[in-house]
């Protein structure tokens, strides 16, 4: 066992991780960014003038909305690179970024439903956003779903990615659905002539989303980190298997 070489992502741990300088300031960096939103989110920014104290849900809300976009399309380019390159890390890379972007997705369709219920007095419209953000969240869960249930590993990766770079079409959808339909979802403030937010709130739904990229990459790196050194583990199960049978 002592002779197999651990590659150096899956040496650390979390607080082994703390001894590597660049990991140590992306978690200083986590704490700070987060803290910041947290503060400016509760304190900085006022109550808004219809909604109250609800439309708080936005500094949440959006910023899990827009990781679940780039976490896809991280998915999308590492299944790409997979098929173009057949490296492993481009498969993992994929994975890592699936995974983190249904979970930002389930965040996204849950404070969305805790937002309309004070909104529209209900849990949930079959609105065109909504419902094109649930599509996309079954597709990405059944991308999971099918790395779960296929045993060979090459078969795995090459489906896995095919499902990844035709799933990404769904992004788009989400994002013009309140154009192309009728909708219930107002269109994004931020990006309309005027940009129709006060200053203090756009300034906290940026350091908002600054923050939950921070702590999408933080998750991105370690769920690569966790995937790899169970791809290790894996492999030296195998090699013990081999060799227990070679001396049987």
């Amino acid at each position: 066992m002592s002779q197999v070489r651990t590659s150096e992502l899956a040496r650390p741990g979390w607080l082994g991780a703390l001894r590597h300088p660049g990991t140590a300031a992306l978690y200083a960096l986590l704490l700070l960014s987060m803290g910041l939103a947290l503060f400016m989110a509760f304190i900085f920014a006022p109550a808004e003038r219809v909604q109250a104290e609800v439309y708080r849900l936005l500094f949440v809300h959006v910023p899990s909305a827009w990781l679940a976009f780039a976490a896809f399309g991280v998915v999308a380019v590492g299944s790409v690179m997979y098929l173009v390159r057949g490296k492993s890390r481009w498969d993992r890379l994929a994975l890592a970024s699936a995974e983190i972007g249904v979970l930002f997705t389930t965040l996204t369709l849950v404070t969305g439903s805790v937002w309309g219920r004070s909104v529209w007095g209900v849990w949930w419209q079959w609105d065109p956003r909504l419902t094109t953000t649930l599509i996309m969240w079954f597709i990405y869960v059944s991308y999971l779903a099918l790395r779960a249930y296929i045993d060979d590993p090459n078969a795995r990766q090459r489906m896995a990615s095919v499902l990844g770079i035709v799933g990404v079409v769904s992004v788009p959808i989400v994002w013009f659905s309140v154009e192309w339909w009728r909708s219930l979802h107002p269109t994004p403030s931020v990006t309309s002539p005027g940009g129709g937010m006060p200053r203090e709130m756009l300034t906290t739904l940026m350091v908002s989303v600054a923050a939950f990229t921070v702590f999408y990459v933080v998750l991105l790196r370690q769920r690569m980190q966790l995937e790899l050194a169970a791809t290790e583990l894996g492999s030296l199960r195998e090699r013990l298997h081999e060799r227990n049978e070679e001396s049987a």
